[in-house]
């Protein structure tokens, strides 16, 4: 689970029924039906308008990518990994790699590998793991932008919700009670256009660009990985290499992980 996502929604919906209380505004005030089928339906509506049913079949799945916390492998096994792997094509050549493939689950690596066991030159290899990144980043863009666009429609349905609230008021002109209820009514629409909008949909939109990036960047890593292997790099100079990647505190920990290990492994070799 995405705490973050969950604890920021829980957040939002807490503010708006405190600030509601606070000024004197029942929850029940929100149950109006024909304000939520403007705004629920009508973003609907206008999503499905906007995208081929191919991406808007991709949305519970992409509910899912936002509720669930991001499953990618931590850098520093990463640059563990490409040292290791390092050392052993050095001392063995790149073939006795092949049985390392067999153990990787990330279909990206396995194949970026595969291609360097297979011979291929690194120009090669960097162009088609590229292309497939880019794929990759392209089609997150668009389930993104589902719910971005979903974000622009809401606050102005909200506004064409009120508006049609505000036709029903007029209707009821001698009546001050019913034009009095009438009225907030029609704001409600507006409330839950705005509500939706901006403390749903965009935040939703910015955390699925957030997670790609963070793929992508992963991703990135892994071809620079892969063919610093293939090139026959030392595993110190593909560690500095892939350090770069990362941020100045996971570089110090990562520095003070190789100390610790280096100081581990003279004690082992003094005893």
């Amino acid at each position: 689970m995405d705490l973050s996502t969950v604890v920021g929604l829980i957040l939002g919906i807490v503010a708006l029924f405190v600030g509601m209380a606070m000024k004197g505004v029942t929850p029940d005030n929100l149950l109006n039906i024909a304000a939520i089928l403007i705004i629920i339906v009508g973003t609907m509506a206008a999503v499905v308008i906007a995208f081929p049913m191919k991406e808007i079949k991709r949305v519970p799945k992409l509910f899912g990518i936002i509720f669930k916390e991001q499953q990618l492998t931590a850098d520093s096994d990463l640059i563990k990994m490409f040292s290791g792997w390092a050392d052993i094509a050095r001392r063995e050549g790149l073939l006795s790699l092949e049985a390392k493939a067999d153990d990787i689950t990330d279909p990206f690596l396995k194949n970026g590998l595969g291609l360097a066991i297979d011979g291929q030159n690194a120009d090669y290899i960097r162009d088609v793991l590229t292309e497939e990144v880019e794929a990759m980043e392209e089609r997150h863009k668009s389930g993104a932008l589902i719910f971005s666009q979903a974000g622009t429609y809401a606050p102005t349905l909200g506004v064409l919700g009120a508006v049609v609230g505000l036709i029903a008021a007029l209707k009821n002109m001698n009546d001050v009670e019913a034009l009095g209820a009438a009225i907030a009514a029609a704001f409600v629409a507006t409330l839950l256009g705005i509500f939706t909008g901006y403390v749903l949909w965009h935040p939703f939109a910015n955390k699925l660009q957030r997670k790609s990036k963070e793929e992508v960047r992963q991703k990135m890593m892994m071809i620079e990985g892969i063919l610093s292997v293939l090139e026959g790099e030392a595993p110190r100079v593909i560690e500095q290499k892939l350090a770069s990647y990362l941020s100045m505190e996971e570089r110090r920990k990562l520095a003070a992980k190789n100390t610790s290990d280096k100081g581990a492994g003279q004690v082992v070799e003094e005893t």
